[in-house]
């Protein structure tokens, strides 16, 4: 990833999980949704965006 900055990743996953502990677990899973996209469209190439591992139970 170019433009990747690990400490605003970093806020932007204790954003989420303030979110969780408040209890708004619908946000906080569109928030990850959000930063998942984001993430993924930095990758410069798109078959990277596609996993060769099955996920694991708690992934589906």
């Amino acid at each position: 990833m170019s433009n990747l900055d690990a400490r605003q990743l970093a806020q932007r996953i204790d954003t989420v999980l303030d979110i969780l502990v408040g209890g708004d677990a619908p946000s906080a899973i569109k928030n990850l949704e959000i930063l998942k996209a984001e993430l993924l469209a930095n990758v410069s190439d798109p078959q990277d965006n596609k996993s060769a591992q099955p996920k694991s139970p708690w992934e589906i």
